[in-house]
């Protein structure tokens, strides 16, 4: 029987389904109150900071960015499928390095906070 890589990038798809699905909402009735002028002081400019210099806000905002990235790539793998475009592996390997690099470039933004 041949090995296939599909069940890791099914894991990260799946993982950022559901983060999206609870967290999205949250995240636009934040940014709604925040627009409105009603937000709270947690997120001004030195609350947002000073929770991303602390590791355990890096390692939430990896996992966050990251996990969408990768939910992204893979929708947009099968979505380009289901449009008609029938080169998958270069697909695959298009969608899969823009997720890889924007996950680097997290990790180096989030190391230099």
């Amino acid at each position: 029987m041949a090995k296939s890589n599909k069940p890791i990038f099914w894991s990260l798809f799946a993982a950022g389904g559901t983060l999206a699905a609870f967290l999205a909402p949250v995240l636009v009735l934040l940014f709604l109150i925040a627009a409105l002028g009603h937000a709270p002081s947690i997120l001004s400019y030195a609350g947002l900071f000073a929770f991303a210099s602390h590791w355990l806000g890096k390692a939430i905002l990896l996992g966050v960015i990251t996990l969408f990235l990768w939910h992204a790539a893979h929708r947009l793998r099968v979505t380009l499928h289901d449009f008609g475009l029938r080169q998958d592996a270069k697909v695959a390997v298009a969608v899969y390095a823009v997720a890889g690099v924007g996950t680097a470039l997290t990790i180096l933004y989030l190391v230099r906070i």
